[in-house]
């Protein structure tokens, strides 16, 4: 079958794998309709998250039919259509029960200490082979599939596999509620479904924040306000904007590869920091690979905490649903400190999620597939990884379809 494969920092492939099989009797194989590409991708292909195994299969979003079960799953078969979950867990240890599926006890194969388990990631996230192939095979499928009605779509389906539950935990975390000034760091897919569920759990401002005008408009769209660092200084302009208090509530989704603005008034400061950047990326990513003007990390890897901690009110609070290596660790512990803010982190309990998010769509109130913007076929993934990394005017998500 066809996927694409890691074989190294700056080196993706479309290959010719060996298809999946059961291996538990808990396992399922699901044929891959769509699948897409996600910022954490580029992590791995940049070299900004370590860890990674030559000869894995990336992605993490996926939407499919069910070819095979194993014995043990007793609430899917063969034909059923299907969305798989990106965050993994098995439905059955404390955590799990509790809904804290990324933290599951079991699913890890590298054992309970390690991360959350995730399809096409490192080590410590369990190393299962990825969803941008043909057929995956899916854990614990009881707890990690979702069926979908015919009402909707696999675009409508595909956010739902990653961006919009860690948007919507991104939200969670952040502690958002009725009334609140949110801050969104971050107007990527996962930026933008956090700009949506900040409104959808009642916040009654929300300031949206990036470098790119294209970014910005479609959060504008989405009813927040917004501030673009390379024209004004994004920590004055949201104090302005909220009387010198600053947000309530703030959310991170940007993660280690952010940028540091290239002109307007934060741009000098910005310089001055650059060495600061450099060493904190040589720390981070030991090993990178731009070549050809693609797979270049991001210039400023702690900016978007940074930015979000000095702006926020005081006992505000931040989560932080940007992806952040272990090898990080750099973030302004001092001045959260002394403002009493509360920080949460972490990746999205997605299976506690998706259901609601799936009732929302099918209902109509919720149109996800406007936030994907691009269709590729898979023969031209790694052009569309390309142009992606690039962050070109207009790329937002890139779904792939696996049935051309």
């Amino acid at each position: 079958m066809r996927a694409v494969v890691w074989h190294g920092v700056g080196d993706i492939r479309l290959d010719i794998v060996t298809e999946p099989k059961i291996e538990q009797p808990t396992d399922a194989v699901v044929r891959i309709t769509t699948a897409a590409i996600c910022g954490t991708d580029l992590h791995f292909v940049r070299g900004t998250v370590p860890g990674m195994k030559p000869g894995l299969i990336i992605g993490h979003e996926g939407v499919g039919v069910v070819e095979e079960v194993g014995r043990s799953v007793r609430n899917f078969r063969r034909g059923d259509r299907v969305l798989l979950s990106a965050v993994l867990g098995c439905g059955s240890c404390t955590y799990c029960r509790s809904g804290y599926f990324a933290q599951c006890d079991d699913i890890n194969p590298y054992g309970r200490r390690t991360g959350s388990a995730f399809y096409g990631a490192p080590r410590d996230n369990g190393s299962f082979d990825g969803l941008q192939a043909e057929y995956a095979r899916v854990p614990y499928a009881h707890t990690n599939l979702f069926r979908l009605p015919d009402s909707i779509s696999d675009d409508q389906a595909i956010p739902l596999s990653d961006i919009y539950p860690t948007g919507y935990f991104g939200a969670v975390i952040a502690e958002v509620s009725d009334g609140d000034v949110v801050a969104v760091w971050g107007c990527g897919p996962v930026g933008q479904f956090a700009v949506l569920s900040s409104f959808q759990r009642g916040a009654a401002r929300v300031i949206a924040i990036d470098g790119h005008a294209d970014r910005l408009d479609r959060a504008q769209a989405l009813g927040a306000e917004v501030v673009n660092f390379n024209e004004e200084d994004p920590v004055e302009a949201i104090l302005d904007l909220t009387r010198g208090i600053g947000p309530d509530r703030a959310i991170d989704a940007v993660g280690v590869d952010a940028e540091s603005p290239k002109s307007g008034p934060a741009a000098a400061r910005a310089r001055e920091q650059d060495d600061q950047h450099r060493e904190e990326l040589r720390q981070i990513a030991p090993e990178t690979h731009a070549h050809n003007g693609h797979w270049k990390p991001g210039d400023a890897p702690t900016q978007a905490h940074s930015w979000a901690v000095e702006s926020l009110a005081k006992a505000g609070t931040l989560g932080i649903i940007g992806v952040y290596p272990p090898t990080d660790r750099f973030f302004p512990i001092g001045t959260a400190m002394n403002k009493n803010l509360t920080i949460n982190m972490g990746n999205g309990n997605h299976p506690r999620y998706i259901p609601k998010l799936l009732d929302m769509v099918e209902s109509g109130v919720v149109h996800p597939q406007t936030m994907v913007t691009q269709h590729e076929p898979m023969r031209d993934v790694l052009a569309a990884y390309e142009e992606f990394d690039l962050r070109r005017p207009g790329w937002l998500k890139v779904a792939l379809d696996l049935t051309s």
